[in-house]
């Protein structure tokens, strides 16, 4: 079937979250603590509240097969820091069983990567690349062309707006997805440091920055 992309209004909200369990299904970052809603809260909605606008949805006989949450870097979106501590709080992430083994194995990543004096993985603030992204597909989308049409999308609101170059975050590990931004265009950015608390198939996971011109 056809895909088509456009952006992201109030009403959608109830489809993305029936999408949300299965984006990213399978790739080493499908899952990172454990607990779908808070993820959901800091790395998508968090970015349709900022900027609807810049939410771009790929839809496929009738249903949401994908999405890409992107930010101009105008500072709508707040600091992942900030979301991270809300979604916290809001959602008791420290007493759940579940998510707190998480947090208390990302502190001894952390601590241990300051003992070993080695980059921490976080934000790139940088005035060339100022806008950033994340994409996601349902596994079957995968491979039909939608990830690049909702990336032809947002480049072109990039344009649009004026704005210089755009980066992401992606995995070291990620072999499909590294191949396929390098597609885009985008190309690596500085130093790829562990990415504090996550693990696939047992092992540890490796943050990489990518850039791109607008």
């Amino acid at each position: 079937m056809d895909t088509i992309v456009r952006p992201c209004t109030a009403a959608d909200r109830p489809a993305l979250r029936e999408l949300l369990p299965r984006v990213g299904e399978g790739s080493p970052s499908g899952r990172l603590w454990g607990h779908p809603e808070s993820e959901a809260d800091i790395y998508l909605f968090a970015y349709v509240d900022a900027d609807p606008e810049s939410v771009l949805l790929a839809e496929s006989g009738g249903r949401l097969v994908g999405y890409l949450a992107g930010d101009l870097g105008a500072g709508a979106l707040p600091a992942e820091s900030v979301r991270m501590e809300r979604a916290m709080r809001e959602h008791r992430l420290m007493t759940r069983p579940a998510t707190w083994g998480f947090f208390a194995r990302a502190a001894m990543d952390g601590l241990g990567g300051f003992i070993r004096r080695r980059p921490s993985a976080g934000e790139l603030t940088d005035p060339r690349w100022p806008a950033h992204l994340h994409v996601n597909l349902v596994p079957e989308a995968r491979g039909t062309g939608a990830a690049e049409m909702l990336m032809r999308g947002w480049f072109e609101r990039l344009r649009e707006k004026g704005v210089p170059g755009c980066h992401l975050q992606t995995l070291v590990e990620n072999g499909r997805a590294v191949r396929f931004f390098t597609r885009m265009g985008f190309r690596p950015h500085g130093p790829t440091p562990l990415v504090p608390g996550i693990r696939h198939d047992g092992r540890r996971l490796h943050q990489l920055t990518m850039v791109r011109e607008t």
